[in-house]
């Protein structure tokens, strides 16, 4: 358990640094990019999607859209497109990772997996962090030694939680998972803790790995994640103004009413046709699968009512007394 913990410091500060070198080399210009791409609706998704996949952060994304509508830069129907975006940004992470699970049976697969290359992009940041002073290489520098540790630590936990696969005691917990509901409380609590989806989705692959975790139990979690992940905009958002605060609501929204839909069609579904994936053990690809299909899916479906996402926000907030309160659609003339 010390070893695991060990791990998931190591990828929470894999994230961090990556973040940090992403966020230095942008200049400050990400907040002036989501500014001025947001004039439609697939624009906006399009937005979020790019911003959050290149900080690997749809946290980090969805706070900086809670700061920009609350400063009035932008409105919040442009808000609720980005926060949509972010959602199916944040999944690159997960499909990263998830080349840690392929089959080493070529030299070629094998240079393919991160814990192969990911040694040479850390000794490249090492060498360019003592080499060179400029602020520019140190931002490279830690984008690449951040991804380094990052894999490092996933590959830290997996192997910590394999020898736990044939304990009974450990299946007896995980057994509690098989319910839907747990699943989905369990995944929404570790994920509010850590405040990182993508570090949430990590711990879940490094547990599939180690071949203690099925596609029924899995799901859940996943779902349940994807709801933890709102706490940190819904924290940025406690002493901002009242469009923050909207912003913060749309997100959770969006992914509480994906959530319930997505779960009650398949379970649904579920009980008319078993599905029989259920009971196959789950690997890496198959959680990033899982959680790019369920975004996309919810962003499909969710993207057309936007403006009814802004209404709702608004009307647990208490409606404004100017319709730009409300929030005007960005796809008219204002």
């Amino acid at each position: 358990m010390l070893i695991m913990i060990g791990g998931l410091a190591l990828f929470l500060y894999g994230m961090y640094l990556m973040g940090e070198g992403l966020s230095g080399a942008s200049g400050g210009r990400l907040e002036r990019i989501l500014e001025r791409l947001t004039d439609s609706p697939a624009k906006a998704v399009l937005t979020g999607a790019g911003v959050t996949a290149v900080i690997q952060s749809s946290s980090a994304a969805t706070v900086m859209v809670v700061g920009l509508v609350d400063s009035g830069i932008l409105r919040l129907e442009q808000a609720a497109g980005i926060i949509m975006g972010a959602n199916i940004g944040t999944t690159v992470t997960s499909w990263i990772l998830g080349l840690s699970g392929l089959e080493a049976d070529t030299p070629l697969l094998r240079m393919l997996q991160p814990t192969y290359f990911s040694s040479v992009l850390g000794l490249a940041g090492v060498m360019l962090l003592l080499g060179k002073k400029s602020k520019k290489y140190k931002n490279a520098a830690s984008v690449l030694v951040g991804f380094s540790v990052l894999i490092f630590g996933m590959d830290t936990m997996s192997r910590a939680v394999s020898p736990f696969a044939s304990s009974p005691e450990f299946a007896r917990v995980f057994a509690a998972f098989s319910h839907p509901l747990f699943g989905l409380l369990a995944g929404m609590a570790v994920t509010a803790l850590l405040q990182s989806s993508s570090a949430s989705v990590g711990i879940l692959q490094a547990l599939c790995a180690a071949g203690t975790m099925n596609y029924g139990m899995a799901i859940p979690i996943i779902m349940g994640q994807n709801i933890g992940t709102c706490a940190t905009a819904l924290l940025s958002a406690a002493g901002a103004g009242r469009n923050a605060k909207r912003a913060a609501l749309i997100h959770l929204y969006f992914n509480v009413i994906g959530t319930v839909l997505f779960m009650t069609i398949f379970y649904v579904v579920h009980a008319i046709k078993p599905f029989a994936f259920l009971t196959r053990t789950a690997d890496g690809m198959g959680i990033a699968l899982i959680h790019s299909v369920f975004n996309i899916a919810a962003t499909a479906v969710l993207l057309p009512f936007s403006r009814e996402l802004v209404g709702l926000a608004c009307l647990t907030t208490g409606r404004g007394k100017k319709r730009s309160d409300f929030g005007t659609p960005f796809w008219e003339e204002v």
